[in-house]
């Protein structure tokens, strides 16, 4: 599958980690960005979520280059972007 996962999280963030596990099971790659150590991702983190610090965000660019911008989405998601 082509394309691109990025993930904006924290260590605390259970979410983060369920689908950290998830991504990696079905061998999908991502790039995590811990929004508690860059202060800029954790703005544009807010710019997407209507000022708040939700995670993980993640953003897909699908194999035909469209760009996605989702909030704690679930694996299936993550892979109906990539697809698209």
């Amino acid at each position: 599958m082509s394309g691109s996962v990025t993930m904006y999280s924290t260590t605390w963030c259970g979410y983060c980690t369920r689908l950290k596990g998830q991504l990696t099971r079905e061998g999908i790659g991502y790039d995590e960005i811990n929004i508690e150590q860059d202060p800029a991702s954790a703005q544009y983190v807010e710019s997407v979520n209507d000022g708040n610090q939700v995670v993980p965000t993640v953003v897909v660019v699908g194999a035909t280059g469209e760009k996605s911008v989702m909030t704690n989405p679930s694996l299936a998601q993550v892979k109906k972007a990539l697809a698209a």
